[in-house]
């Protein structure tokens, strides 16, 4: 629904937008309406329909009609022009504290600074340094500014926004007319935290979109509804920006709103020295737009390969697309099982069957159950003797299960040595230290988990973790959660050559259960590859049991041979 304050918002912005661009008199004209529009008593629709605009304070003939087709279509051509002539980076940085459009400009003219990335870099090198009007003070005033914006508003965990997102994709999908819709922004990059969310969608019937958004009982309050957008608050405080946009413009809205900023901007410099424009309506060489319906083709239009989400971060995905070699990074379709899973202690062998139909369901071709372990309490636990039972002694399947102990890395109690298993878990101590005390069966050693906890309390950090897996040819868990390594700790264990294991959520009873889909978003954060992921392997490539721990080749990523692309989708 259209409202003042948007309308108002929309003048204010074209105004600044303008001086960006050098305008002299248009900017004050465009201000005064806005300031107008924000002070009325009344809705701005009942003065149109009275035919009144212009009797508002401001409102000539050219900004009149301006009002009515913001009315008519939820926004205004001429604005959405002049936001395709200037960076979007420029509108951040007139929004900073003591940062205007004229000063905006200058650094867009004298310096070439188009956002606040680049701003920052200018300060640290000593850019605005003699500038006319930046003494010392502002300087520091500006550097004091962007460091407040970079931490941006709150931002919540991927694991609890994640139930949500796909609670509203899935009332979409199912009571509005859509050909496709899709969460963008930091979520689709499986960035550990989110700060909103941005919904896309195709639509013959947008209206029905809309309905069906806003009428879900998540939304406490609808903040804009114009003719392609709806912007909403949920119960909880996160705010949901949701766009219904042309086919044609599909994928080019779908790749700008997923980000990152900085991936963007190294993208719009390098479209320019193509001679080429990019942004959320498409690839244009002058007013003709050559890309835009899919990701691909717009990547494709810049002489890139396309570009996994995750990996969208301007950390040197752009020039590996640039070269063809883009990683081929884990997908779900690569996992063939699990080698951590907890069940009740209290678990019958019911239980068993249950988790096991569900792992041959999903086609994996092993399931590692912990059949006793060393609790947080440090007391030793089994599961009961029917369930152990049923483990060793299953109808026929197409799984192997196997049964592992879960303990530090001091040699297991007396209570637990006895128990069958066929391989170990090695989980951190109470205070998350490396014990000292070799392991009586290093070779046992498949897999350390729980180690999240440890990094976070332990200053030495993840190194002894590291170095312990080396030792003992074991992976290291990667997930979400406070106990398992988020996407930063997962590159150092790639990067130190160690294979990661992924959990799975067998078992979870919410099929919105996030564990699996985070947890391999986290990996793919950071570039790792089945190869490098130890569930992804054959159970004979595990060596586990008879045949000893798993000693795979590592998780280090092997580069494709120059020229070949690795462009495999995200799962």
């Amino acid at each position: 629904m259209a409202s003042n304050a948007e309308a108002a918002e929309i003048f204010r912005t074209i105004a600044d937008l303008l001086d960006v661009l050098g305008e002299k008199f248009k900017p004050e004209a465009y201000r005064r309406a806005a300031r107008s529009i924000e002070s009325l008593t009344e809705d701005l629709a009942a003065v149109a329909a009275r035919k009144e605009l212009r009797a508002v304070p401001g409102v000539g003939e050219a900004i009149a009609e301006k009002i009515e087709e913001y009315l008519r279509t939820g926004t205004v051509l001429y604005y959405e022009r002049l936001k395709r002539e200037v960076p979007p980076g420029l509108v951040e940085l007139m929004r900073l504290p003591g940062l205007g459009p004229k000063t905006a400009r200058r650094f867009w003219v004298e310096l070439g600074v188009e956002g606040p990335n680049e701003l920052r870099d200018a300060i640290a090198a000593g850019r605005l340094d003699g500038m006319k009007g930046f003494a010392t003070k502002k300087i520091e005033q500006l550097r004091t500014a962007l460091a407040t914006a970079a931490a941006g508003p709150a931002r919540r965990a991927i694991a609890d926004v994640y139930p949500v997102a796909h609670e509203l994709l899935r009332t979409i999908r199912e009571r509005a007319t859509v050909d496709r819709v899709e969460v963008a922004g930091s979520f689709r990059r499986g960035r550990e935290t989110v700060g909103d969310l941005d919904i896309l969608a195709t639509s013959k019937d947008p209206p029905t979109v809309f309905e069906a958004f806003s009428s879900h009982p998540l939304v406490a309050e609808v903040k804009m509804r114009g003719e392609t957008k709806e912007t909403v608050l949920l119960s909880g405080g996160l705010q949901v920006d949701l766009r219904v946009v042309k086919p044609e413009e599909f994928g080019a809205a779908l790749q700008y709103f997923t980000g990152s900023k900085d991936h963007n901007v190294h993208l719009r410099s390098l479209a320019r020295d193509r001679g080429l424009k990019v942004n959320e309506y498409g690839v244009f060489r002058g007013e003709e737009r050559v890309a835009g319906a899919s990701e691909e083709e717009v990547y494709a239009a810049l002489g890139l390969a396309w570009i996994p989400p995750e990996l969208r971060e301007d950390r040197g995905e752009i020039e590996a697309a640039a070269r063809g070699v883009v990683p081929s990074l884990v997908t779900e379709r690569d996992l063939r099982g699990e080698l951590h899973l907890h069940l009740p202690a209290d678990a019958t062998p019911d239980t068993v069957d249950r988790v096991v139909a569900e792992a041959e369901s999903r086609g994996y071709s092993y399931l590692g159950i912990v059949v006793g372990g060393v609790g947080p309490d440090g007391a030793p636990w089994r599961l009961p003797e029917a369930t152990r039972s049923r483990l060793a002694h299953r109808p026929s399947s197409r799984i192997r299960v196997l049964g592992a102990v879960e303990a530090g890395s001091t040699p297991l109690p007396p209570e637990l040595s006895s128990l069958a298993h066929e391989y170990r878990i090695v989980r951190p101590s109470s205070s998350g230290s490396v014990a000292k005390t070799p392991v009586e069966d290093p070779a046992s050693t498949v897999l350390v988990a729980h180690v999240g906890s440890a990094v976070a309390s332990e200053a030495a950090g993840l190194a002894p973790w590291v170095d312990f897996a080396r030792r003992t040819g074991a992976a290291i868990e990667v997930g979400p959660g406070p106990e398992r390594l988020d996407s930063v700790g997962a590159r150092q264990v790639r990067e130190a050559g160690i294979a990661v294991h992924l959990p799975t959520g067998l078992g979870g009873a919410d099929e919105d259960d996030p564990t699996r889909a985070i947890g391999l978003g986290f990996a793919r954060r950071a570039g790792i590859r089945a190869d490098g992921t130890l569930n992804a392997r054959p159970v004979e490539a595990l060596r586990i049991g008879a045949d000893g721990p798993s000693r795979a080749p590592t998780g280090r990523s092997r580069v494709p041979p120059r020229g070949r692309s690795a462009k495999g989708r995200p799962a």
